[in-house]
């Protein structure tokens, strides 16, 4: 479930829950509303974004993809939103987010890694071309470091193409065909239940709800899903969506 072990040790010395997150990253939205969710305690470890402050060497040593969220649960590192909140939801099983049946477990799962699956080729890519341009690209001498550092072939491309030049217009249409495609299916869903997976609230929906707040701001067309336009009105009165969202970014 995400548990590394991470070359910079000073964390594996952490007690309690430690969040390392950033306001305005929906990956770090995901772990903050199930924390909220099941009123557990945690601290808190900002890192700023748009100061580049993931990309540190101290930092690549807590998570080796240098990017948030992070959790550390007395000094076990797990990393991945995915399996950060899954992780989350078993140890800390009130009120149950996962499931109560295997079907239906499964099928939560199933839409917690999709969600996970389409961030950078997807999520990343269209909130980067429509939203921050301007605001995320990294200047040559920043760009050198962070190759020295990054590993993950996905996110190091996606920083080269951000960085260089942008995406290409076919790197912009599969970024949007895989958006309709997965909101079309949400929609779908919801047109005979309140919640993506049934009558309640799951991490089904925490996962996919950071995707909508962020996505709006970054204009994406949602006037065309009156499903999930209710869907999220629905969430966004519930508490921990409050404080794990809106308290941190009231406004993409």
């Amino acid at each position: 479930m995400g548990i590394i072990t991470p070359t910079n040790k000073s964390v594996l010395d952490l007690k309690g829950l430690h969040l390392y997150h950033s306001a305005i990253s929906n990956c770090s939205m995901r772990p903050r509303i199930v924390l909220e969710e099941k009123s557990i305690p945690w601290v808190s470890h900002h890192l700023d974004l748009l100061k580049g402050e993931t990309h540190s060497a101290e930092y690549f040593g807590i998570n080796p993809n240098g990017v948030v969220p992070t959790l550390v649960d007395d000094g076990v590192v797990i990393i991945e939103s995915d399996d950060i909140i899954e992780y989350l939801d078993h140890k800390f099983p009130e009120p149950p987010l996962a499931g109560t049946d295997a079907e239906t477990r499964r099928v939560i799962h199933e839409w917690v890694k999709l969600a996970s699956s389409i961030h950078v080729k997807a999520v990343k890519t269209f909130i980067y071309e429509n939203k921050m341009r301007t605001k995320l690209g990294m200047p040559a001498a920043a760009l050198a470091e962070y190759r020295s550092r990054q590993k993950n072939k996905e996110l190091l491309e996606f920083h080269e193409k951000s960085s260089s030049g942008g995406f290409s217009a076919e790197d912009l249409a599969q970024s949007m065909r895989i958006l309709t495609e997965c909101f079309d299916r949400i929609e779908g869903e919801l047109q005979s239940h309140p919640y993506i997976v049934g009558d309640s609230f799951t991490l089904a929906d925490v996962a996919w709800i950071p995707l909508h707040f962020t996505l709006i701001g970054a204009t994406f067309p949602f006037e065309r899903y009156p499903g999930v336009t209710k869907w999220a009105d629905r969430i966004t009165p519930r508490p921990s969506f409050q404080k794990g969202v809106l308290k941190w970014c009231p406004k993409f």
